[in-house]
């Protein structure tokens, strides 16, 4: 399409110009009368009665016995909670021997179905951590077990 003006001064040609309808308000649908009533109470009973516990074996982090978190406070909270699994791998890391590779926290989000709030439903803290050995019986161990399995690998396509 070649760009033109016309006798208005308006560009013409350069994109294509449709007939649209303005758009009115629509009213109230069904069920929105319950989301809105929640909104007016303040939390819901989903979210009043929604409770936080921490399913890991580490006995010195927050949430072993369950507690309840609002929604709106959610994320700092449960971020809080995976940080102390971090600074517990960081501890692990720097004991002798071992290293912290990696470690990562992720959040789950979720939204309620009574109210429609997005929060915070739970966060997975995922480390790597490696382990060295200067026992030099565990080192032949190794070589040992390496011998067994070398030549071990076949290459069929060759």
């Amino acid at each position: 399409m070649i760009a033109g003006i016309n006798m208005r001064g308006q560009v013409t040609g350069l994109y294509p110009q449709y007939n649209v309808n303005p758009i009115s308000p629509i009213g109230k649908t069904e069920g929105t009368d319950a989301v809105e009533k929640s909104e007016k109470k303040g939390e819901c009973q989903t979210c009043k009665n929604r409770k936080y516990v921490d399913g890991s074996n580490e006995g010195n982090v927050s949430f072993k016995t369950p507690g309840h978190i609002s929604p709106e406070a959610s994320d700092a909270v449960v971020m809080a909670h995976e940080k102390e699994h971090v600074a517990n791998a960081v501890n692990e890391g720097n004991k002798a021997n071992k290293e912290l590779i990696s470690a990562t926290v992720s959040l789950q989000m979720a939204v309620c179905p009574e109210c429609g709030r997005a929060y915070v439903a739970g966060g997975t803290t995922r480390t790597t951590m490696a382990t060295y050995s200067d026992n030099p019986y565990d080192q032949a161990r190794k070589s040992i077990e390496g011998s067994f399995l070398a030549g071990q690998n076949i290459d069929y396509v060759a």
